[in-house]
This record gives C-alpha cells, structure tokens and sequence, in this order.
C-alpha cells in the first residue's frame, strides 16, 4: 500500500480526487495493512497517469508527456549491449525527465546505476511523492532492463536517499534484500559482466510488449513471482541432484507445458531460474566460506568441475579463484 499512497501524492499536489480512480482500479485504502494485486496495481498506475496526461505521476517539475515510457524503450533499442542501452536511456532521461539524472559507473567486478536529484524534488527527504520518484524510475529502469536482456538481473545491494519508509520491507521483494537508507543519493550496483549481455528484443517484441504498457512494467521481473519461487525452491532443496524440468514440473503437479507458460508469464524461464540459484549460491559460498572449488561444483550439482568453471566465468567474467582473491577479508 505504500507504493499505492506515493502514486496518488502528485495525484493530491494536482487537487484530482483519487477516488474514482481508486474504484475504477478496485483498490481499497481503507485497509493500510492490506496488500494490492500486481495486476491492480497496473490498472491503477495506467489510470492515474491518462487522467493527469503526465508518465511522471504530478510529481516532477513539468509533466513527463505520454509517450514518455515507449521513446524509452525505442531510444534503448538496438543497442548491441546492455551496457550501451542504458547510456542510451541516461542521455534520453536528460532530455525527458530532467529532474533526476541516471549515471553508469563500471568496476571490475560491480557496476553501480545512480540516480541524482538535478534539484530537490521537496524540502521534505521523506515526502511520499519524492520517495515515490525514486523507487518508480529505478523499477522502470530495471524492468525494462531485465526484458530488453530476457533475465532477471539481480541488484545486489541499493542506497536509498531517503529515512527508511513505513512500506521498507517489501523492498526485500521489489528491490533486494540489502537496502540502505538516508543516502546521499540513490545507487544499485550489480554485477559489472551484466552489462555486457546483448539485448533479445527487436521491434517486433517491442510493439506486443508496449500494449498496456507502462503500466505493466510493474508485473514483470518481481521478486516475489510465486512460480519463480517455488520452482527455485525445489531446485535448491533436490540439490546436489540436478533435477530437469520434466522433474521439477511432476513435483509441483504441474504439466511441463502449464510450468513453462505459468514461468513466461512471470518473466523468466527454466533454464534461466537455474542459473541463477547456482549463481547466488555460488558467489555467497565464495565470499563467505573457503569451501574447495571443486566441492562446492559438486554441490551445485555439476557433475564434471570444468562445467562449474565455465558457468561461472559466463557469469562473472572471472574463474572461482580469481573472483575469490579479489574479495578482502578471511573466510571461514
């Protein structure tokens, strides 16, 4: 419901009454503790922004006109990396949304997208409208990064320029599980190779997703996709058995068919699920044990070590030992 309230504050600053939209969408605000479906959530993001004529929701300077969503997208695409398409989309925002600049800062190991105020968007740093700013510009930059890749991209820590809000701990679920508050401005970082993945959209894919767009950005690439969760869920618990996913759709009494179109719905896919719990597990295991390479390929459930190290540097750009000896500290 937090993410509802900042929504309707530019609606509030512009003196429109939410409660038609409010009903027209089937949201409630009676109940604060309540949770919207994603899917209402989507209808009420597109209702608010066709009745106030503004992609920004009343809450920048000067509107942010229709068509704001789509010429992002288009200024993105094509591009021949990630990386590129979201230089692309800093140089396009500059134009569109002046009051917040997005910078792309790469390191070796970990890229870092930060979002800055050009000028302060209220004198108050916990205004609902500002704190809502922030989060809707970087789960639209993420979104659409993560469709423009065909993955979800995990973000492995994120600043916020802002007090801790009420709603903080669905960040966990929308964002990452590692937040920090009262920043100086707002930074994502993730893994620096990320950037380097080509883009597996073209125009075509691009025409089928603008419908209901932008709205529907909001439905893709959660954290909290309950199909996403429990198939990574039954991987995790088979380990080190490598479990298909004719396997894995007979123990969620699922047909493979029905597993697959229930994981496109929710933006991701087998495979890609997979890779990604190997992934998390394989650098948590490095970065906080001294567990023998050899040993934890194992445990992730690769039969032959020189597959472990080939997904990982595919990963990572780096081979287990290199990544290892970059971290500081001792591990245990």
């Amino acid at each position: 419901m937090g993410f509802v309230t900042g929504m309707l504050a530019g609606v509030l600053r512009q003196e429109h009454d939410p409660a038609p939209l409010l009903r027209a969408a089937g949201v409630d605000l009676a109940d604060s503790a309540i949770r919207i479906p994603v899917e209402r959530y989507a209808e009420l993001y597109n209702r608010v922004t066709a009745a106030l004529d503004d992609e920004g929701f009343g809450l920048f300077e000067r509107p942010v006109a229709p068509g704001f969503f789509e010429f992002l997208c288009r200024s993105m695409l094509g591009a021949p990396t990630l990386g590129e398409a979201l230089g692309r989309a800093a140089r396009f925002l500059r134009l569109a949304l002046p009051d917040l600049a997005l910078h792309i800062e790469r390191g070796d190991l970990v890229a870092t997208l930060t979002l800055r105020e050009t000028h302060s968007l209220s004198a108050r740093p916990d205004d609902p409208g500002r704190v809502f700013a922030f989060e809707w510009l970087l789960r639209l930059l993420h979104g659409v990064a993560c469709w423009f890749a065909g993955r979800g991209l995990a973000l492995d820590a994120v600043d916020f320029p802002y007090p801790r809000p009420a709603h903080a701990d669905d960040y966990t679920l929308v964002y990452t599980a590692h937040s920090r508050f009262g920043t100086d401005e707002l930074a994502a970082r993730l893994q620096a190779n990320l950037l380097d993945l080509p883009l597996r959209r073209d125009e075509a894919a691009l025409e089928r997703f603008l419908d209901g767009a932008p709205g529907r950005i909001t439905m893709l690439y959660r954290r909290d996709r309950e199909m996403v969760t429990r198939v990574r869920d039954a991987l995790r618990a088979a380990l080190p058995e490598n479990l298909s996913v004719q396997e894995v759709a007979a123990r969620l009494h699922l047909s493979e068919r029905t597993l697959a179109r229930r994981l496109e719905e929710e933006g991701s896919g087998f495979r890609a699920i997979k890779e990604a719990m190997r992934r998390d597990i394989a650098i948590a295991r490095l970065t906080k044990t001294a567990q023998p390479v050899g040993e934890l390929a194992a445990d992730l459930g690769y039969a032959d070590p020189s597959a472990f190290y080939r997904a990982f540097v595919g990963w990572t750009g780096l081979s287990p030992e290199q990544y290892r000896n970059r971290l500081p500290g001792p591990r245990h």
